[in-house]
């Protein structure tokens, strides 16, 4: 699996990748998928509401915009992040950047590997297997 963190921002660097890639490793063995090439690229606020209005047609904030290269069981893609929004969000639930980072990307790798949060159930589901693997990763 090659994966590779880029960063259009300045002050923010994954310091822990080797952690993140075990756990990423897992996800993509869980889902009974193989790993491919993925780029992960750290952004701002501003490049992914013109992301998603250019390719989604919305015009609005996210933290994650997911591209899926896949091909067969092979994971490939893109995952854009701002780091304003995961920056923000941890403040708003009251956790670390760290485990936001973390969370963020997990749920990009869930939605290559299959997973869809487009209705509650989903989201429920999503959220439930974000919650195990930041679990696993903490304790790593």
């Amino acid at each position: 699996m090659r994966i590779e963190f880029h960063y259009d921002i300045s002050g923010f660097r994954i310091r822990e990748s080797r952690r993140i890639k075990r756990t990423i490793a897992r996800i993509i063995n869980d889902a009974g998928r193989r790993g491919g090439s993925v780029a992960i690229i750290f952004t701002t606020d501003g490049k992914l509401v013109e992301i998603n209005k250019e390719f989604l047609k919305h015009d609005y904030l996210t933290d994650i915009i997911t591209f899926d290269y896949c091909k067969g069981k092979t994971v490939n893609g893109e995952i854009y992040i701002s780091v304003d929004r995961i920056k923000e969000n941890a403040v708003l639930l009251n956790t670390t950047l760290k485990s936001e980072t973390r969370r963020v990307i997990f749920h990009g790798f869930l939605h290559l590997c299959g997973y869809s949060d487009a209705e509650e159930k989903e989201r429920i589901i999503m959220r439930d297997r974000e919650d195990m693997y930041l679990a696993l990763t903490e304790v790593e």
